[in-house]
């Protein structure tokens, strides 16, 4: 087990530079078996892609690793059933349903793992396999997929499901005739999966909005992508530079990416600066509380809601916070009214009392982005912090612990 220890009120001053996104990197690596050879930059060096190269090894992919480089040859991959334990390594184990289904015509694997932030069904994804001629049989938690032959239809997605779209999206690459995917998921890392397969040489239309349209080919070639920043990690240091920093620049990002957290930091008077690939944050006194809501893109992020709990614990007022994505994400509440926070849950509300003094305790992380929002916590409380479970946030940032010991957070991972 792997562990944490912070010691906080440390000033965060330097440069962190953001990794490839953990959300497109896990999209485009199972997408890697469409073709014979895909080639992918800037990978992130997390715990996910690792998870990720084992089920593509498992399959009988040769995967060539260069610093942050993957280079995917896929001509030898057999169409085995991905067992329960790879399927439960990570949430994105997935995508491979809807990839093995293109190129195959059948898939077979149990139901995914991942962090345990609520029920996410995959009812989405299967009602999308079904539309494009697909038979599903279920037995117990494992699913098997097939078709005779995938055809092009109208999809009209009931939520604009980034799972789902993402896997509808590979499934009908290779479908015969036209798909639309109606009320699509617009996160960026969809269009970096979208930009993969159109080099690849499929035909897909309306990038970046919520109607898709994908006309089938017979054959993917070689392709090559580079991974885009992630968002999620770049708004959790900027956070953390509007708690401790002075003058942290987070750079290698898109904040067009980031338009409603840096909306929202504007409006509670948080000390930034935004730049063209670039945000420079100040540890901001006085801020205003705030009521938020999250959405799906380009509405607050879901992924960005526990981080900023522990910065919202810092401003002068009543803030509140409503999730409407998972219904079992604020199990970082009582570790941060542990800490010295005052939050109340109320059903899909938390209601944060601020401000209020941290204190350093013993935690435990639930899932990944709790694990984020306890860390920005410890970096922020008084004396030490230890954090127990932090797999779950190896799972999503890549090199955490160098890079804030780079910017002179006193913080280092442990082996108990």
């Amino acid at each position: 087990m792997k562990q944490i220890k912070i010691v906080g009120n440390k000033t965060l001053k330097g440069e962190i530079k953001i990794s490839g996104a953990k959300n497109s990197a896990v999209a485009l690596i199972p997408a890697a078996i469409l073709s014979d050879q895909v080639i992918i930059e800037n990978v992130p060096n997390i715990s996910d892609v690792n998870a990720l190269d084992d089920i593509l090894n498992y399959l009988g992919a040769e995967i060539y690793k260069e610093e942050d480089k993957l280079t995917i040859n896929a001509k030898k991959v057999n169409n085995k059933p991905i067992t329960e334990e790879f399927s439960n390594m990570l949430r994105a184990s997935y995508y491979f349903m809807g990839a093995l289904l293109a190129r195959f015509k059948k898939a077979e694997m149990y139901f995914p793992g991942g962090c345990k932030i609520g029920a996410r069904p995959i009812d989405i994804h299967l009602m999308g396999f079904e539309k494009l001629g697909a038979k599903i049989e279920n037995e117990g938690n494992k699913y098997t997929i097939t078709a005779n032959k995938l055809i092009g239809t109208e999809i009209d997605l009931p939520f604009p499901s980034v799972g789902a779209t993402i896997n509808i999206l590979m499934a009908a690459t290779k479908a015969e005739g036209v798909t639309i995917i109606k009320n699509a998921a617009m996160e960026p890392e969809i269009g970096n999966l979208v930009d993969l397969l159109i080099d690849m040489g499929a035909k897909i239309e309306g990038k970046d909005t919520n109607t898709l349209t994908i006309t089938g080919v017979k054959k993917l070639s070689g392709g090559k992508v580079k991974v885009i920043p992630d968002r999620i990690e770049a708004g959790t240091y900027i956070l953390a530079g509007v708690m401790n920093g002075d003058n942290l620049v987070i750079s290698n990002m898109e904040p067009n990416h980031l338009g409603s957290l840096l909306g929202i930091l504007e409006q509670i008077g948080a000390n930034i600066t935004v730049g063209k690939n670039q945000v420079i944050a100040s540890r901001s006194l006085n801020l205003k509380p705030i009521d938020i809501v999250t959405d799906v893109y380009p509405g607050f992020p879901t992924d960005l809601q526990q981080p900023i709990t522990s910065l919202l614990i810092m401003a002068n007022g009543i803030s509140h916070i409503k999730e409407t994505i998972y219904e079992n994400r604020f199990q970082n509440v009582k570790y941060l009214d542990e800490m010295g926070a005052d939050i109340e849950i109320n059903g899909d509300t938390i209601t944060i009392n601020g401000p209020s003094k941290l204190i350093g305790k013993v935690v435990t992380t639930s899932d990944l982005r709790a694990g984020a929002a306890l860390i920005l916590a410890a970096l922020s409380a008084e004396g030490e912090t230890t954090i127990k479970e932090v797999k779950y946030v190896l799972r999503g940032y890549g090199n955490i612990v160098k890079k804030l010991t780079n910017v002179g957070a006193e913080i280092c991972l442990e082996d108990v």
